[in-house]
């Protein structure tokens, strides 16, 4: 899978919450965005696993910190001025706040595990309004 030039959003996720979605479903979902990867008790064999069933070289990892708040303030710099989908198990008063008043559209997704059905679905609506926006 090769690099988008110019994403139109960035998803932040563990490699887990990723696990057992339909074949192919996160490669569409990165024909127009870009992923990076928080470590989950899978670890680096996660993280691999993932980059080779998406056929990635490379894949970008955000550094682990000590506290929730500080692994909540670090995706929100890797955002920067991106739309984000953003899955975590739980999200902080300091990041709803934020996705709620940032500019850029921001999807949370609270999941523990691998995203439902439903789940998924929230994230493809996310990604279709973003790719017709961009039209």
């Amino acid at each position: 899978m090769a690099a988008v030039a110019d994403p139109l959003f960035r998803l932040a996720c563990a490699p887990g919450v990723l696990a057992a979605a339909p074949d192919g479903w996160v490669a569409t979902m990165l024909e127009q965005g870009e992923v990076a990867l928080l470590v989950d008790e899978g670890g680096l064999d996660a993280i691999t696993a993932l980059a080779h069933e998406l056929d990635m070289v490379t894949v970008p990892v955000l550094r682990a910190e000590r506290t929730r708040e500080q692994q909540e303030a670090t995706v929100m710099a890797y955002a920067a001025a991106k739309p984000l989908v953003w899955i975590a198990a739980a999200f902080g008063e300091a990041a709803t706040q934020w996705a709620h008043k940032r500019g850029p559209m921001t999807l949370l997704v609270e999941s523990a595990g691998p995203l439902s059905d439903d789940e998924r679905r929230r994230v493809e609506r996310f990604a279709v309004i973003l790719g017709r926006q961009a039209e």
